[in-house]
């Protein structure tokens, strides 16, 4: 016969039922733009690199337009995140290898620069070594810009970000290809000649395929720790951000006979990619804010 147990379950709980961790004042859509835009700029200028090593000028123009582009605007929705813009001058000020928002500051600023010149090159023609060189460069930043989010999240002790160290980078990679080629398949949408096309199409896929995948084992982080990416509204972004991708991946099979589907295609893939930013975030929102997934953690139980 089983004994009755005699003392309640142990709640997570905290005085008063505050905060154990400072919740996150990051704003929308501030961060999540700059989290796709950047990772939109860095897989545009890789795109761009490769069409300009494979002879398909009018691919690595789209690639070094988009990059710029999206670096710029990234820039933008960070200052206004950030208030002021001489905070960003500041981070410049240390360069420190072992802290993720120093480095990630450092290869924001030069990216962006690189992208800047590709793009003057080939806007007005000057210069093209130059040019080029700076686009493939910038094929190099391209990669640390799209992915380094996902490690200096992870590198926080936010619960929901810091379990998931080994999907975080891994969406974000994905959201950068599928961004990216999205991009593409938007520019062959608006252009008479369509050559690029398959290449786009063949990126956003394996983009989908590994974004789509990242989202997947995020819902599947075991513990207290995953619940914010299968509950609530982080939850249901991020399911909403899985079928937008797949059926932005499925609209792109039906793109090459269709400029509409085309559109179709750039335009789901992108709501995906930026539904994903704002279930990451608040997810992270989440789990800070609630003492259950802190306590959880440090007792090892997430």
């Amino acid at each position: 016969m089983s004994e009755e147990r005699q003392v309640p379950e142990a709640e997570f709980r905290s005085y008063y039922g505050r905060p154990i961790l400072k919740v996150t004042r990051w704003k929308e859509p501030h961060l999540p733009a700059y989290l796709f835009l950047g990772e939109l700029s860095g897989a545009a200028a890789v795109l761009a690199a490769a069409a300009a090593a494979t002879r398909r000028p009018a691919l690595a123009r789209s690639g070094r337009l988009i990059a710029a582009a999206a670096a710029y605007g990234g820039a933008g929705f960070l200052t206004a995140e950030l208030g002021r813009p001489e905070r960003f001058v500041n981070m410049l000020r240390v360069a420190k290898p072992t802290s993720p928002m120093s480095m990630g500051s450092w290869i924001l600023a030069a990216h962006s620069g690189l992208v800047s010149a590709a793009a003057a090159s080939e806007v007005t023609g000057q210069l093209p070594v130059l040019g080029a060189a700076a686009g493939l460069a910038a094929s190099v930043t391209g990669p640390l810009l799209a992915t380094y989010p996902g490690v200096l999240l992870a590198n926080t002790a936010v619960p929901a970000w810091h379990t998931a160290y080994r999907e975080l980078p891994l969406l974000f990679a994905g959201g950068a290809m599928t961004a990216a080629g999205a991009g593409g398949l938007a520019v062959s949408a608006c252009r008479a000649d369509r050559t690029d096309f398959d290449a786009a199409r063949r990126l956003a896929l394996a983009g989908a395929v590994m974004e789509s995948a990242a989202g997947f084992g995020l819902e599947r982080l075991h513990g207290l720790s995953g619940e914010p990416y299968r509950q609530g509204n982080s939850g249901n972004l991020l399911r909403t951000a899985r079928f937008l991708t797949i059926g932005g991946a499925a609209a792109t099979l039906a793109a090459r006979r269709s400029r509409i589907a085309a559109g179709a295609a750039a335009a789901l893939l992108t709501a995906g990619g930026v539904c994903a930013k704002f279930a990451v975030l608040r997810a992270g929102v989440a789990s800070a804010r609630d003492p259950r997934y802190v306590v959880a953690a440090q007792r090892g139980g997430a």
